[in-house]
């Protein structure tokens, strides 16, 4: 009965809306300043009252919004109330580490946790769409955004995109805290040339439909209420005028029924691509596409009544967007109450418990990469210098993208060992500042400090700003003179612990084999320091795991596991196979990797049944042991490789995971499943097929040949 009379509702609307009100539902505008490029001028409340705008971003607080909602509500013809939207990508208020980190718990759980508390907390300041999950799959570190996403693999990117889309949405998208989830950006986004934001795409049919595009789908079937197209073009084709792409593959074959949102003025961008003359062409170019909101273009809002007296556009699909809008608004209850998102006390609510489990998450995501023993630290340390020009930096703490978070609230590195090592006196020196010079004697200041301590942690890295959007690099190492800087630390002579802060791997191989332990910190949002201190001192036995390849050097970019065995593989006794003359093929570290402060063994491998046919499930077992001093989590991955088929298959596909705690000296069968049916993959014609024939099936904690238990499946016809 509802949805009838919902469908009723939008109905009559759309009867009475005149064709610039039914624009402006398909126009949403920036309240205020916005970090994805430059605002329009526009009176936005005058706006609102002429029925010119139907949706808003970058506009937070329970008053604020709901004064805005006011306008749209009480002082318009119609009273159609405004989808307000925001970045919520990785926390609202509370900050937890960026995506790229929270990949490396591989843990769905955590993953649906934190969007959950995300919502709760953004909903309650009266945002009711954000433009998250992130889902671009990247094998280049050179792009800024890779700090935005899940990394390189495709299957644990659709994992993380229904985690996502589930946290975000919860049980019933009406919900006063659930938000619309926006998964983005559709069209191999993450694949862009060189690792040059913005710039075009251009690779196979198949690697978009392998790598690419499965976390969208996966989002899709998770019933993301919204996807957003890329700004990127597509061999040739801007991804937000790709009909074929938002037409053909997202409604028609995946059954995509809600809205698709463009990015930050990508539809008037559609003139400077080249493929429209003007900003009515560009309209009806991504209207016949299928994108029903403008994102501040203003291109529908200026375009589309010449393109609709030019006849490039009718006014049928004009209403189907419009009814898309409206059906989201409904869906999300704004019709019925909308001012349900909105409350103060709800901003309130909640806000040490998802303190703590930022905490949580943040020292879960840390990848401990290397460690000569110097981890964790001594307890009867007395002295210890924290160093470097991240290690005071709360802003950075948070990362791109930070939403609403106060960087006031963030706790530093130093903050975080001070108040986990009160005994101890922890000595600050920045050194030299992120990416420029030093300030006079700041160098000698910290390596004063350095040799008076007993131990050094030397806080490295990127300022926040240098990952994420419009922050790609050529050379992703440590910029400005911090190389000058770590090498005279590590000079001293005194154990260096490295802590590595950034949206990226950094190219520093250098460094990892100098110093005595190195941390991926990346970014790790309000509760940084706490849980940098958790992993250093003992507190948390360090359990994150690199959710993509680590490179030695730029040269090697773009890298990744899922390579397919060419005919002639890397072999340094052979001259004529596939390597480089000056560097190594494989990474610096692979997928998976992440040491610990114990020592975890796999044995025992069973596949069951060995001979399999489609539909069958299979039984992977495994035994999983804690030989080590002290409790800890351990990550297992699960990978299959096809021997022979009809099209060369990667040497290694993930195709589950599973984690498990154990206490020393505990052991443990995992069984993880494996449905023959996800041994299928797309033939010639882009079509699934599942082949017989003989597979291998590799269980391990990482990507690496040396370290995965082995054994055969054998895949039989009907």
């Amino acid at each position: 009965m509802a949805q009838r009379n919902g469908m009723k509702r939008i109905e009559a609307l759309l009867a009475a809306m005149t064709l610039e009100e039914k624009i402006g539902q398909l126009t949403m505008v920036s309240f205020g300043w916005s970090e994805t490029g430059p605002n329009k001028s526009v009176d936005i409340r005058a706006e609102i009252r002429a029925g010119r705008i139907g949706s808003l971003l970058n506009i937070w607080g329970a008053d604020e919004t709901r004064a805005i909602q006011r306008l749209a509500v009480e002082e318009t013809r119609l009273g159609v109330p405004l989808l307000l939207a925001f970045d919520v990508l990785h926390g609202h208020r509370t900050i937890f580490p960026i995506p790229l980190a929270e990949a490396a718990l591989f843990d769905p759980a955590a993953w649906e946790r934190t969007a959950r508390e995300a919502a709760l907390e953004a909903a309650a300041d009266g945002i009711a769409l954000t433009f998250a999950p992130m889902l671009d799959v990247s094998r280049d570190p050179r792009w800024g955004r890779i700090a935005e996403g899940p990394g390189e693999d495709p299957v644990l990117a659709a994992l993380f995109a229904e985690a996502k889309v589930r946290g975000f949405q919860g049980g019933d998208l009406a919900s006063a805290g659930s938000l619309a989830a926006t998964a983005k950006h559709i069209g191999a986004y993450g694949a862009v040339t060189a690792g040059r934001d913005y710039a075009s795409v251009d690779i196979s049919d198949r690697a978009l439909h392998e790598v690419y595009l499965p976390p969208f789908r996966a989002a899709v079937a998770a019933g993301a209420a919204a996807v957003m197209p890329a700004f990127s073009d597509l061999a040739g084709t801007p991804a937000s005028a790709n009909a074929t792409l938002l037409r053909g593959l997202l409604r028609e074959r995946w059954g995509f029924e809600g809205v698709v949102v463009s990015d930050h003025g990508a539809v008037a961008e559609l003139v400077v691509h080249g493929v429209a003359a003007d900003l009515a062409e560009a309209a009806a170019l991504a209207l016949a596409a299928g994108v029903d909101i403008d994102m501040m273009g203003m291109a529908y809002a200026q375009g589309l009544v010449p393109a609709l007296e030019r006849g490039r556009v009718d006014m049928g699909a004009i209403d189907a967007a419009v009814r898309r809008v409206l059906q989201l608004k409904e869906s999300l209850g704004l019709f019925d109450d909308p001012y349900r998102r909105g409350s103060a006390a709800g901003a309130a609510a909640g806000a040490a418990s998802r303190g703590a489990l930022a905490r949580d998450v943040a020292r879960r995501s840390i990848v401990l990469l290397t460690n000569n023993g110097v981890l964790p630290l001594a307890r009867d340390l007395r002295r210890i210098a924290v160093v470097g020009p991240l290690a005071m930096a709360a802003a950075d703490m948070l990362g791109p993208w930070a939403g609403a978070g106060d960087p006031a609230r963030a706790v530093t590195m130093v903050a975080g060992l001070r108040a986990a090592l009160p005994q101890c006196e922890v000595v600050f020196a920045a050194g030299v500042e992120v990416d420029s010079g030093e300030t006079r004697g700041m160098i000698e200041e910290a390596l004063a400090a350095c040799r008076a301590a007993e131990v050094v942690v030397l806080c490295l890295g990127e300022g926040a700003q240098m990952s994420g959007e419009a922050a790609s690099r050529a050379q992703p190492d440590l910029p400005g003179r911090q190389r000058q800087f770590a090498e005279a630390v590590l000079a001293v002579g005194r154990p260096v612990v490295a802590l590595l802060s950034s949206g990226r791997p950094l190219m520093v191989p250098w460094l990892i084999a100098r110093a005595d332990a190195v941390l991926a910190t990346w970014f790790l949002g309000s509760e940084a320091g706490h849980a940098v201190a958790d992993v250093l001192t003992g507190r948390w036995n360090p359990s994150g795991r690199l959710p993509l390849s680590w490179p030695v050097d730029t040269g090697q970019i773009p890298i990744f596991y899922g390579q397919r065995r060419t005919g002639r593989p890397a072999d340094p006794a052979e001259r004529y196979s596939s390597k480089y003359i000056d560097a190594p093929a494989a990474p610096l570290f692979p997928f998976g990797h992440g040491l610990s402060y114990t020592r975890f063994t796999l044995s025992d491998l069973q596949v069951a049944p060995a001979v399999a046919g489609p539909h069958d499930r299979v039984t992977v077992a495994v035994t999983v042991a804690n030989e080590g001093p002290v409790d800890g989590e351990e990550t297992v991955l699960l990978f299959v490789h096809d021997l022979v088929a009809s099209v060369a298959r990667p040497v290694l596909e993930l195709k589950g995971m599973a984690k498990v705690r154990l206490a020393p000296g505990e052991r443990q069968v995992l069984h993880l499943i494996l449905p023959v049916d996800d041994l299928a993959f797309l033939d010639l014609d882009l079509k699934p097929r599942l082949e017989p024939g003989a597979f291998k099936v590799y269980v391990g904690p990482a990507a690496d040949p040396e370290r995965l238990l082995e054994a055969s499946l054998s895949v039989v016809g009907d």
